[in-house]
């Protein structure tokens, strides 16, 4: 992504862990942002934050849970506090419901999803709306490829994952006149840590490879290939920049061609 796309601005980003979210901040730095990181792991946090200093940017971070609404009172002050102005929140946090068909799942369960993936959301963005308006900023949902089929087991997540579409849709049509844009990416899997254990998981209960297993889902790709966490980043970066100063309220799935929409 290029030098300088995001250069003097600020970008809030939620979930940073070791896949999508690490790639999300360093590229945001790598297009000249200042990044405050938001997670529940520390630790974490403070990796990421050095990766981004040592690109030239500034890290913030603020350990949150985003289901605790004095956790996000305080990330929003703190990141205003900080660096005094905020351009862009990728809203990168989400919980994976139980991994069940719709008939038995346990209603608390599909509800605490909807909590994290949603409502947890919803109070962020309501919670920057100033400071965004004030930049004329913008939103990026991370939604996910889960929008496009209706799989047996994944009804849960694709239920929370279509509300937190159609929360951005609204927002876009409720922000759009006070110059702040909303919009949506929804990538499939992506290749990182995460994944690539569950591929050596279901190649040793299988008895074949790891790269059988790669191989096999790339096949459902046009480009023969699962993106990598900089390349679903860079579609985040390109929503934030103004080079889509003119698109809001949108969907840019970024699964290397798995699916048409």
């Amino acid at each position: 992504m290029g030098a300088g796309l995001l250069a003097g601005k600020v970008v809030v980003v939620s979930g940073v862990g070791p896949g999508l979210g690490r790639g999300l901040a360093v590229r945001c730095a790598k297009a000249g942002a200042d990044v405050v990181l938001a997670a529940r792991n520390e630790k974490r946090l403070d990796e990421v934050a050095g990766e981004v200093e040592k690109l030239g940017q500034r890290a913030v971070t603020v350990p949150t849970d985003i289901t605790d609404a004095a956790a996000c009172e305080r990330l929003a002050a703190t990141a205003l506090e900080s660096c005094g102005r905020v351009d862009g929140l990728v809203n990168n946090a989400f919980a994976t419901p139980p991994l069940k068909d719709l008939t038995t799942v346990d209603i608390d369960a599909v509800r605490a999803g909807f909590e994290t993936n949603v409502l947890a959301a919803l109070r962020l963005t309501r919670l920057f709306v100033p400071a965004l308006e004030a930049c004329g900023g913008s939103v990026v949902m991370v939604n996910s490829a889960v929008l496009r089929h209706s799989r047996r087991t994944f009804g849960a997540y694709k239920m929370a994952k279509a509300a937190l579409l159609a929360m951005a849709q609204n927002l876009s049509t409720e922000l759009g006149p006070r110059g702040v844009r909303v919009n949506t990416i929804a990538p499939g899997y992506i290749w990182a840590d995460n994944l690539k254990w569950y591929f050596d998981h279901l190649a040793k209960k299988r008895g074949v490879t790891a790269q059988q297993v790669y191989d096999e889902n790339a096949a459902t790709t046009d480009l023969r290939r699962l993106p990598e966490p900089d390349e679903v980043a860079d579609a985040v970066v390109f929503m934030l920049s103004p080079l889509a100063r003119a698109i809001t309220g949108q969907c840019l799935d970024v699964n290397s061609g798995e699916w048409h929409h």
